[in-house]
């Protein structure tokens, strides 16, 4: 029965405190009365978080942690002690960042990136902002053109620093990004490159022709159908307006709308570009 994981435990009994839940070793923990389900029986299974409480004892609840061990996420500092910083992480109990896991001094109210493992001195859970500690960049488990998840770490002079897999370090170069990025957010990218150094280039959108120009021309016909059939835009705007209106590189626009135009999806005109089937008379613009 592993502390600072999510785990399912088959109910065994139940008493004036609780239900006590088992795993198949035959170890038993106790979910406290609060976090009893509505309809429940001996012998259900029910998913729980196991942690330690005050004392040290393991105890489990059904809230849902906003990270497990050996994870990296984005907390807000509920309070700062002169002994750390104390995170919400989902449950009752704060998880404990003290100064020396803190890459800079920790202020009340500020989200920060956290690591969570367990600590040999106490055995307790703790949580840590030296994120590179935690990385593994000399063992790269991946290759250019897989699909990865990433989490947004922080950006860069050079665009955004990403955690890939919850291993490794990446980067998402500034001229390659055409959405919002924030620190926290998770999502799909793509491995672009790994280099001799073992540094790992991203980007967001799978590479290929069919990849990128055909999703974002549907893309583009999508705006114009919201936009009764017109935009401002063509192949000479200026690119942060296109980033701005469609979250994409002008390079790609100008691909994408080359292609609807020899599928005659579009008419290009000076003042913008029109749906085909759109007549000018209906035709309202913003």
């Amino acid at each position: 029965m592993e502390f600072g994981r999510q785990q399912e435990l088959e109910i065994l009994r139940e008493t004036g405190s609780g239900l006590f839940l088992g795993d198949e070793e035959g170890n038993d923990i106790l979910l406290p009365g609060k976090y009893i389900p509505d309809n429940f029986k001996v012998g259900d299974m029910l998913l729980v978080f196991v942690y330690k409480d005050g004392e040290g004892r393991l105890i489990a609840t059904t809230m849902e942690p906003k990270i497990t061990l050996h994870e990296f996420e984005l907390l807000r500092v509920e309070k700062v002690s002169e002994y750390g910083a104390f995170l919400d992480m989902g449950i009752e109990k704060d998880l404990f960042v003290p100064y020396r896991e803190q890459q800079q001094k920790m202020l009340e109210g500020r989200y920060y990136l956290i690591f969570m493992y367990i600590d040999e001195d106490t055995d307790r859970l703790v949580g840590s902002n030296q994120i590179n500690r935690f990385l593994d960049d000399d063992e790269i488990t991946v290759k250019p053109g897989e699909e990865v998840d990433i989490l947004v770490w922080e950006p860069t002079d050079l665009g955004y620093n990403v955690i890939i897999n919850d291993l490794h370090k990446g980067l998402v170069y500034d001229n390659e990004i055409f959405t919002q990025l924030r620190p926290g957010q998770r999502r799909k990218a793509y491995i672009k490159n790994v280099r001799e150094d073992n540094k790992i280039d991203v980007i967001l959108q799978k590479p290929g022709y069919q990849n990128i120009v055909e999703p974002n021309s549907k893309k583009i016909l999508d705006y114009l159908s919201s936009k009764k059939g017109f935009m401002p835009l063509t192949d000479k705007s200026n690119p942060d307006e296109i980033v701005f209106h469609l979250e994409m590189s002008k390079k790609t626009f100008k691909k994408a709308i080359g292609l609807l135009y020899k599928k005659r999806l579009i008419r290009l005109e000076k003042d913008g570009t029109y749906l085909a089937e759109a007549q000018d008379d209906n035709i309202q613009r913003n």
